[in-house]
């Protein structure tokens, strides 16, 4: 029975997951009966944890328990927090007229979801059935449910077509059944699918880097090789974590990091083809109305400030800094971070208490 789309909505909003990895962002999303997350495996590839956040979850690191390449399925271990519960539909459910929702974090933004209609439920690709539909699905989508109008899992977004004009093509909800059963049946530990023979492969039955079924080299998820920055990214991380800032659960995607100080948001991104390490502050919104008093405090204090500067980008009002990467170093560069960190912390206060300024929601 089909509910309304406004109540499928506000449910996925609970259970949808932001991931994000040195290398990569995506989405995922919880389901509570088997105490998963479920995503993409080329989400969270070359990981052994990731990075999750969520409307009702703190930011938090997740371990990766299981990774299949040919159906690019990934399981990750559960939230700290209570979440709904979603369900699973029967992929042979969804015939093609029936409209779907895609849901899912595009170009890491918070949440979006699109309507579309599927066209083909038998669209064959190395001999996998996917859902084709027209529900718009964009970089970040990955790893993100497509779900019914009676509100169940379809299927796992998982690619499209380039300039397709919203061709997307989802992984039906059945082949994730299946892994989720044969996943449970060994005991939900840390395993992996042979991309070779198909076979499922743990801890329990290997003790070398080589599958015992058919011989492939196989990696489980607590063997591949911890990130390891290099270059810029290297320098930064050590900055960060001389300021005794999490480096892991720091990284919120390539060249990416936030950082929490009181009550201020800072992102410090690296963007390697100007060479600049921009750090951003978003600190609080301007107040509705009287807004002179606050323009005028926020240019004082520009001319007054050192190596950092006020703008204001729509509503926000920023606090930021640029470092050019040529001149980086671990000792200068952690004396201009900390002051950007500490004197966000110190400005969001000033610009509500005293000027009407909105803290961010």
């Amino acid at each position: 029975m089909a509910v309304e789309l406004s109540d499928i909505i506000d449910l996925y909003r609970d259970v949808l997951i932001q991931i994000a990895t040195p290398y990569s962002t995506g989405t995922g999303f919880y389901l509570r009966d088997h105490n998963i997350i479920v995503t993409n495996e080329h989400v969270i590839r070359g990981n052994r944890q990731v990075v999750i956040t969520g409307r009702e979850i703190n930011r938090q690191l997740a371990q990766v328990l299981f990774y299949d390449i040919k159906y690019d399925l990934a399981f990750l271990s559960p939230p700290n927090e209570i979440l709904p519960k979603v369900s699973l539909t029967s992929g042979s459910i969804v015939r093609e007229g029936d409209q779907v929702i895609a849901i899912g974090h595009p170009f890491g933004l918070k949440f979006s979801a699109t309507n579309g209609i599927v066209s083909n439920t038998l669209h064959r690709m190395n001999d996998i059935d996917y859902l084709q539909h027209d529900a718009a699905l964009n970089p970040g989508n990955s790893g993100g449910p497509l779900v019914t109008m009676d509100g169940h899992v379809a299927g796992v977004n998982t690619f499209i077509i380039r300039d397709g004009n919203n061709i997307g093509f989802s992984l039906p909800s059945r082949y994730l059944s299946e892994s989720i059963h044969e996943f449970e049946s060994r005991g939900s530990i840390a395993s992996v699918r042979c991309h070779a023979c198909g076979n499922f492969v743990s801890s329990e039955n290997i003790d070398t880097s080589y599958c015992p079924h058919c011989g492939t080299r196989i990696e489980l998820p607590n063997m591949v090789e911890e990130y390891e920055p290099i270059g810029v990214n290297k320098t930064i991380e050590m900055m960060l974590s001389e300021l005794n800032h999490n480096i892991d659960l720091a990284r919120i995607g390539p060249n990416l990091w936030q950082i929490e100080q009181g009550s201020a948001k800072i992102t410090v991104a690296y963007h390697e083809e100007t060479g600049l390490i921009i750090g951003d502050a978003f600190l609080v919104q301007l107040p509705k109305q009287d807004i002179e008093p606050i323009y005028q405090y926020l240019l004082k204090e520009n001319y007054n400030l050192k190596n950092l500067a006020f703008s204001i980008r729509g509503n926000d009002i920023i606090l930021s800094l640029i470092i050019y990467d040529r001149y980086l170093n671990v000792e200068t560069g952690k004396t201009t971070m900390q002051m950007l960190f500490e004197m966000a912390d110190h400005y969001d206060n000033v610009l509500v208490e005293e000027y009407g300024a909105q803290w961010k929601s």
